[in-house]
């Protein structure tokens, strides 16, 4: 039970962290840089490789963990 209260915890930090860095990636600022750069700045790229590695951690320990 305590793993799949875990999993379900960073499942939800997970996307809440990937909404937050797909709402900084919109910014104009971020659509500049993009645009000058070729990439996102960093702390827009730390929400979304952190997001989606909670994601992905926490779907595995919710769901396929036993």
């Amino acid at each position: 039970m305590g793993s799949k209260l875990i999993g379900l915890v960073l499942l939800v930090v997970g996307i809440g962290l990937l909404y937050f860095g797909y709402q900084a990636s919109q910014s104009v600022g971020n659509q500049l840089t993009e645009t000058l750069t070729g990439r996102f700045t960093d702390e827009t790229m730390w929400y979304l490789i952190g997001g989606a590695a909670a994601a992905v951690a926490g779907a595995f320990l919710t769901f396929v963990k036993k």
